[in-house]
């Protein structure tokens, strides 16, 4: 079955950008709050949860702005999770928008677990 598209925008208004850019960018800063540990080689990064390890290949990176991720062995190749960080134009607040593909009947929960991924991240920035 073919994925999903989905965008969710989070307002990080009290963030720095530098700050922010470094936990979505960096090995270290996803290990944070988005994965146990990260360990990046070359475009490989391996994310690793409760001992289980995925792979993924970076396909997209822009130093603190922007970095996407295609699972290896994903089925669908237009299919990818991607973070980056924009400003509002209207507010000109710092934004968080998250884009990622799931199968419709796995829409409810992917949000649902980026949402408890971000609460961590804003933990960490003290937010």
């Amino acid at each position: 079955m073919k994925k999903e598209r989905f965008v969710i925008e989070y307002i990080f208004d009290k963030a720095s950008k530098k700050n922010l850019g470094v936990h979505l960018t960096t090995p270290s800063g996803l290990a944070e709050w988005f994965a146990d540990e990260v360990i990046a080689n070359g475009n490989t990064f391996e994310f690793t949860w409760d001992k289980q390890m995925l792979e993924a290949e970076r396909i997209a990176s822009v130093p603190d702005q922007l970095i996407q991720f295609r699972w290896m062995g994903e089925d669908d190749p237009e299919a990818y999770f991607g973070l980056r960080l924009h400003t509002n134009e209207l507010t000109g607040a710092l934004m968080l928008e998250i884009t990622d593909f799931a199968e419709p009947s796995e829409l409810e929960s992917a949000i649902s677990l980026w949402e408890t991924q971000v609460k961590v991240l804003r933990r960490k920035l003290g937010l």
